[in-house]
Protein backbone atom coordinates (compact mmCIF):
# COMPACT_ATOMS: atom_id res chain seq x y z
CA UNK A 1 0.00 0.00 0.00
CA UNK A 2 1.28 3.46 -0.75
CA UNK A 3 1.50 6.28 1.65
CA UNK A 4 0.62 9.42 1.12
CA UNK A 5 4.54 10.58 1.45
CA UNK A 6 5.14 8.26 -1.41
CA UNK A 7 2.12 9.72 -3.50
CA UNK A 8 3.24 13.16 -2.83
CA UNK A 9 7.08 12.05 -3.78
CA UNK A 10 8.34 13.91 -7.07
CA UNK A 11 11.07 11.27 -6.66
CA UNK A 12 8.49 8.33 -6.55
CA UNK A 13 6.27 9.73 -9.31
CA UNK A 14 7.76 11.99 -11.41
CA UNK A 15 5.30 11.05 -14.39
CA UNK A 16 2.55 11.99 -12.64
CA UNK A 17 3.89 15.17 -11.28
CA UNK A 18 5.42 16.35 -15.04
CA UNK A 19 1.94 15.76 -16.13
CA UNK A 20 -0.13 17.79 -13.71
CA UNK A 21 2.45 20.60 -14.39
CA UNK A 22 2.01 20.25 -17.80
CA UNK A 23 -1.34 20.53 -18.40
CA UNK A 24 -1.63 24.43 -17.56
CA UNK A 25 0.81 25.08 -20.02
CA UNK A 26 -0.93 23.14 -22.35
CA UNK A 27 -3.83 24.66 -21.38
CA UNK A 28 -2.10 28.26 -21.57
CA UNK A 29 -0.27 27.28 -25.00
CA UNK A 30 -4.01 26.36 -26.32
CA UNK A 31 -5.04 29.41 -25.56
CA UNK A 32 -2.61 32.13 -26.85
CA UNK A 33 -3.18 29.93 -30.60
CA UNK A 34 -6.49 30.57 -30.72
CA UNK A 35 -6.53 33.87 -29.56
CA UNK A 36 -3.51 34.35 -32.34
CA UNK A 37 -5.93 32.39 -35.08
CA UNK A 38 -9.00 35.00 -34.13
CA UNK A 39 -6.94 37.57 -34.69
CA UNK A 40 -5.22 36.67 -37.90
CA UNK A 41 -9.01 35.77 -39.19
CA UNK A 42 -11.01 38.63 -38.29
CA UNK A 43 -7.87 40.72 -38.78
CA UNK A 44 -8.25 42.38 -35.09
CA UNK A 45 -6.79 45.38 -35.19
CA UNK A 46 -6.74 45.96 -38.38
CA UNK A 47 -8.63 49.04 -40.28
CA UNK A 48 -8.60 50.40 -43.84
CA UNK A 49 -9.81 53.81 -45.01
CA UNK A 50 -12.76 53.31 -47.20
CA UNK A 51 -12.25 55.28 -51.10
CA UNK A 52 -14.96 57.66 -51.93
CA UNK A 53 -16.62 56.33 -55.38
CA UNK A 54 -19.85 58.23 -55.35
CA UNK A 55 -19.84 59.77 -58.98
CA UNK A 56 -18.12 56.76 -60.47
CA UNK A 57 -19.06 54.25 -62.80
CA UNK A 58 -20.26 50.58 -61.24
CA UNK A 59 -16.82 48.95 -62.47
CA UNK A 60 -14.70 51.52 -62.03
CA UNK A 61 -16.10 51.99 -58.33
CA UNK A 62 -15.75 48.00 -57.71
CA UNK A 63 -11.80 48.49 -59.00
CA UNK A 64 -11.05 51.13 -56.56
CA UNK A 65 -12.93 48.60 -53.37
CA UNK A 66 -11.79 45.82 -54.39
CA UNK A 67 -7.60 46.80 -54.33
CA UNK A 68 -9.01 47.69 -50.37
CA UNK A 69 -9.84 44.13 -50.06
CA UNK A 70 -13.67 45.31 -49.71
CA UNK A 71 -16.47 43.78 -50.56
CA UNK A 72 -19.25 45.38 -53.06
CA UNK A 73 -22.66 45.06 -52.67
CA UNK A 74 -25.34 46.91 -55.18
CA UNK A 75 -28.72 47.33 -53.29
CA UNK A 76 -30.94 49.41 -54.79
CA UNK A 77 -31.00 52.00 -57.69
CA UNK A 78 -32.76 55.30 -58.21
CA UNK A 79 -32.76 58.01 -61.06
CA UNK A 80 -31.29 61.27 -61.26
CA UNK A 81 -31.30 63.87 -64.02
CA UNK A 82 -28.14 64.14 -65.32
CA UNK A 83 -26.24 61.36 -64.21
CA UNK A 84 -25.00 58.84 -66.35
CA UNK A 85 -26.56 55.32 -65.97
CA UNK A 86 -24.55 52.91 -63.97
CA UNK A 87 -22.57 55.72 -61.63
CA UNK A 88 -22.68 55.35 -57.88
CA UNK A 89 -25.26 57.83 -56.24
CA UNK A 90 -24.45 56.15 -52.80
CA UNK A 91 -22.42 54.15 -50.87
CA UNK A 92 -22.39 52.99 -47.34
CA UNK A 93 -20.25 53.39 -45.64
CA UNK A 94 -18.96 56.97 -46.56
CA UNK A 95 -16.04 57.30 -48.53
CA UNK A 96 -12.98 58.16 -45.81
CA UNK A 97 -14.62 56.08 -43.20
CA UNK A 98 -11.93 53.42 -41.21
CA UNK A 99 -13.49 49.64 -41.59
CA UNK A 100 -12.12 46.08 -40.88
CA UNK A 101 -10.36 44.36 -44.05
CA UNK A 102 -13.48 42.66 -46.16
CA UNK A 103 -16.25 44.57 -44.89
CA UNK A 104 -19.34 44.67 -47.51
CA UNK A 105 -19.58 48.63 -48.95
CA UNK A 106 -23.31 48.59 -50.01
CA UNK A 107 -24.43 50.59 -53.22
CA UNK A 108 -26.96 52.40 -54.98
CA UNK A 109 -26.79 53.33 -58.61
CA UNK A 110 -28.43 55.39 -61.52
CA UNK A 111 -30.81 53.30 -63.33
CA UNK A 112 -30.22 56.11 -66.36
CA UNK A 113 -33.73 55.35 -67.22
CA UNK A 114 -37.09 57.54 -66.22
CA UNK A 115 -39.32 55.87 -63.87
CA UNK A 116 -42.96 55.39 -65.54
CA UNK A 117 -45.67 57.15 -63.05
CA UNK A 118 -49.16 56.53 -63.31
CA UNK A 119 -51.77 58.96 -64.05
CA UNK A 120 -54.19 59.18 -61.18
CA UNK A 121 -57.87 58.63 -61.40
CA UNK A 122 -58.67 62.64 -62.16
CA UNK A 123 -60.60 62.41 -65.46
CA UNK A 124 -64.08 63.39 -64.68
CA UNK A 125 -63.47 62.74 -61.71
CA UNK A 126 -61.68 66.15 -60.44
CA UNK A 127 -61.45 69.91 -60.64
CA UNK A 128 -59.06 71.55 -62.76
CA UNK A 129 -57.18 73.06 -59.44
CA UNK A 130 -57.57 69.50 -57.69
CA UNK A 131 -56.25 67.83 -60.68
CA UNK A 132 -52.96 70.41 -61.48
CA UNK A 133 -52.57 69.92 -57.58
CA UNK A 134 -51.95 66.03 -57.49
CA UNK A 135 -50.01 65.98 -60.91
CA UNK A 136 -47.54 68.49 -60.08
CA UNK A 137 -47.08 66.49 -57.30
CA UNK A 138 -46.02 63.45 -58.91
CA UNK A 139 -43.73 65.12 -60.69
CA UNK A 140 -45.02 65.82 -63.95
CA UNK A 141 -45.68 69.66 -65.65
CA UNK A 142 -48.67 71.15 -67.60
CA UNK A 143 -49.01 73.31 -70.38
CA UNK A 144 -51.67 75.49 -70.45
CA UNK A 145 -55.38 73.66 -70.46
CA UNK A 146 -57.29 72.66 -73.41
CA UNK A 147 -60.85 74.30 -72.86
CA UNK A 148 -63.39 72.08 -74.40
CA UNK A 149 -67.56 72.18 -73.75
CA UNK A 150 -68.49 71.05 -70.61
CA UNK A 151 -69.35 72.09 -66.68
CA UNK A 152 -67.01 74.80 -65.79
CA UNK A 153 -63.55 73.74 -64.86
CA UNK A 154 -64.34 70.06 -64.45
CA UNK A 155 -61.57 67.70 -66.02
CA UNK A 156 -62.72 65.63 -69.05
CA UNK A 157 -58.86 64.12 -70.35
CA UNK A 158 -55.83 64.17 -69.93
CA UNK A 159 -53.36 64.21 -73.09
CA UNK A 160 -49.47 63.32 -73.66
CA UNK A 161 -47.82 63.88 -76.66
CA UNK A 162 -51.47 64.41 -78.62
CA UNK A 163 -52.65 61.44 -77.01
CA UNK A 164 -55.41 61.35 -74.95
CA UNK A 165 -54.05 59.19 -71.87
CA UNK A 166 -56.51 56.91 -69.23
CA UNK A 167 -56.70 56.93 -65.41
CA UNK A 168 -54.09 54.10 -64.60
CA UNK A 169 -51.83 54.46 -67.89
CA UNK A 170 -48.28 55.27 -66.95
CA UNK A 171 -45.99 57.63 -68.34
CA UNK A 172 -42.28 58.62 -67.63
CA UNK A 173 -41.90 60.90 -64.76
CA UNK A 174 -41.64 64.63 -65.58
CA UNK A 175 -43.82 64.21 -68.74
CA UNK A 176 -45.40 67.48 -70.21
CA UNK A 177 -49.28 66.85 -69.88
CA UNK A 178 -51.95 68.92 -71.37
CA UNK A 179 -55.57 68.99 -69.20
CA UNK A 180 -58.87 69.09 -71.57
CA UNK A 181 -60.67 71.47 -68.41
CA UNK A 182 -64.54 72.13 -69.55
CA UNK A 183 -65.94 75.56 -70.57
CA UNK A 184 -69.59 76.20 -69.78
CA UNK A 185 -68.95 79.43 -71.96
CA UNK A 186 -68.14 77.34 -75.35
CA UNK A 187 -71.49 75.38 -74.61
CA UNK A 188 -73.57 78.78 -74.45
CA UNK A 189 -71.69 79.90 -77.24
CA UNK A 190 -72.32 76.87 -78.87
CA UNK A 191 -76.18 76.86 -78.14
CA UNK A 192 -76.24 81.11 -79.75
CA UNK A 193 -74.67 79.74 -83.04
CA UNK A 194 -76.79 76.78 -83.12
CA UNK A 195 -79.53 79.30 -82.33
CA UNK A 196 -78.45 81.81 -85.16
CA UNK A 197 -77.91 78.87 -87.93
CA UNK A 198 -81.97 77.47 -87.31
CA UNK A 199 -83.33 80.81 -87.67
CA UNK A 200 -81.71 82.08 -91.06
CA UNK A 201 -82.76 81.09 -94.31
CA UNK A 202 -80.56 79.51 -97.03
CA UNK A 203 -79.51 83.11 -98.45
CA UNK A 204 -78.65 84.12 -94.86
CA UNK A 205 -81.86 86.00 -94.21
CA UNK A 206 -83.62 85.90 -90.83
CA UNK A 207 -86.52 83.49 -90.69
CA UNK A 208 -89.89 84.98 -89.44
CA UNK A 209 -91.85 82.97 -87.40
CA UNK A 210 -95.15 83.97 -88.35
CA UNK A 211 -96.97 81.59 -85.52
CA UNK A 212 -96.06 84.42 -82.88
CA UNK A 213 -98.60 86.81 -85.24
Amino acid sequence: MISLKDFFSFKNNRAFWLNIIAMPIVVIAVIFGVLHWLDTYTHHGESIIVPNVNGLPLQQAENELCKKNLKVVVVDSNYVKGMPAGSILEQKPVGGAKVKIGRSIYLTINTGEVPKVTIPDIIDNSSYRQAEARLRALGFKLTDPEYIEGEKDWIYGVKYNGKELFSGEKVPREAVLTLLVGDDELETDSLRTDSLFLNTSKDGKPIVDESWF
